[in-house]
């Protein structure tokens, strides 16, 4: 780890982990957040979070083969519609370079099909928040423990 940020940066963190309660709260299920948050930080290359948020999924009742089957979601059977729609949107979300148009209209019309304004909402901050947590731990060189 080459430093922590904890006393220097105490109110940012604060602040991320205000984020985070008020995620957890959210109408989105938890173990979608759990899902979105494993996907994103598997993309990103943040073993600290793939770490947590796949022990965090199992202890959501997440089960063994969709944990092991989230950075293959598109080909295994075993993610709702809902789910779908929601990996999309953190990956095309996470991945904006790869697109000339971000996130393209039909990965947010799946979203918006399936989560009202409440829910996508609190989609979307929560794709953002553990984009930022992950180039914290990357950044950092946070690893499990």
């Amino acid at each position: 780890m080459r430093m922590s940020i904890r006393k220097p940066a105490a109110n940012g963190l604060k602040a991320m982990y205000a984020l985070e309660t008020y995620l957890n709260a959210s109408p989105v299920p938890r173990a979608t957040l759990d899902l979105v948050r494993l996907r994103v930080s598997q993309i990103n290359g943040c073993g600290f979070c793939v770490d947590m948020h796949a022990r965090e999924a199992t202890e959501a009742g997440v089960s063994g083969q969709r944990l092991h089957a989230v950075a293959a979601w598109r080909d295994t059977p075993f993610f709702s519609e809902e789910e779908r729609a929601a990996l999309a949107l953190a990956e095309a979300a996470t991945r904006l370079s790869d697109n000339p148009v971000g996130v393209p209209d039909d990965v947010w019309e799946a979203a918006a099909d399936h989560y009202d304004e409440e829910a996508l909402s609190a989609l979307v901050m929560a794709i953002a928040a553990i984009n930022a947590w992950n180039r914290i731990n990357v950044t950092l060189r946070n690893a499990p423990a």
